[in-house]
């Protein structure tokens, strides 16, 4: 258990490394003793993480050709196939369904979802290849407990675990290990880089709301701490992250609780 994990993967490529829990995830590896490839759409932002042991790459979500051929080229110079792939990538969108274009969530579920997959694909196939690796998919607990008017963020990042689910079953009796990372909220700067395009007095109530949450949250660097615990541990399956309550009181409240109390729950904490 006291042994750095770069005893068990010596390299690791992780997606939006540029701040917030991908460059926690990317700070705990190099700290760790493991050569990490690191993504952002500008890679200037990749400053300062693990001079000599880190490489920088550049991959936009939005462009899949792109992140493909980003993909490749990591992969080519880390010998064929990564040890440990960490798919953190993704953004924020609020607002009311209806109100905000499609165009919006159209871009949102593709390179969240559509191009998000198209990587992992390449990463899972060449881990089946060399007959090991772990894949982490950066889910979300919002998989489990929607967040309001973030439509395109849930139904990302559910799409992400059912993916975790589908490759859990596949890759069954083998050594690649699939883990469904699903952290809470945390006190990073997704809130001041999500995209608002509508407003409503709904809207505001809400966003009061999930500000102040994120206000409050645990630091970032606990999510890397539960995630390299996961790791040591040799972990598949779901591993939760985030506060207590988040984490461990409201999964097991809604394994007891019928559905519709914990959706008028939410609700009205939301003020919706």
């Amino acid at each position: 258990m006291s042994r750095l994990l770069s005893s068990r993967y010596r390299t690791a490529f992780v997606t939006g490394a540029s701040s917030g829990l991908g460059r926690c995830f990317a700070e705990m590896l190099l700290g760790e003793g493991v050569r990490v490839w690191g993504t952002a759409r500008d890679p200037s932002r990749l400053a300062g993480l693990g001079p000599g042991n880190f490489t920088a790459v550049a991959l936009d979500l939005a462009d899949r050709a792109g992140a493909q051929a980003a993909w490749s080229r990591a992969a080519a110079e880390a010998g064929g196939a990564f040890d440990l792939v960490v798919a953190n990538a993704g953004y924020g969108v609020f607002g009311e369904f209806a109100a905000t274009g499609w165009a919006v969530w159209q871009a949102q579920l593709e390179a969240m979802l559509g191009t998000h997959l198209a990587v992992v694909h390449a990463a899972y196939g060449a881990m089946r290849a060399q007959g090991r690796g772990c894949l982490v998919n950066v889910s979300s607990l919002a998989a489990e407990f929607p967040l309001p008017f973030m439509s395109g963020y849930n139904v990302a990042k559910a799409g992400l675990s059912a993916l975790s689910e589908s490759l859990l079953f596949e890759s069954r009796g083998t050594e690649v290990r699939i883990v469904d990372f699903r952290p809470g909220d945390y006190r990073t700067a997704f809130n001041q880089a999500m995209q608002i395009p509508t407003t409503s007095a709904s809207t505001a109530r809400a966003w009061g709301v999930l500000d102040a949450m994120l206000r409050s949250a645990p630091p970032p660097a606990r999510a890397a701490a539960d995630l390299r615990r996961a790791l040591r541990r040799g972990r598949r399956g779901i591993v939760r992250s985030g506060s207590f309550f988040q984490a461990r009181v409201a999964p097991l409240a809604a394994r007891v609780l019928p559905a519709a109390a914990m959706r008028a729950a939410s609700a009205r904490y939301f003020g919706c």
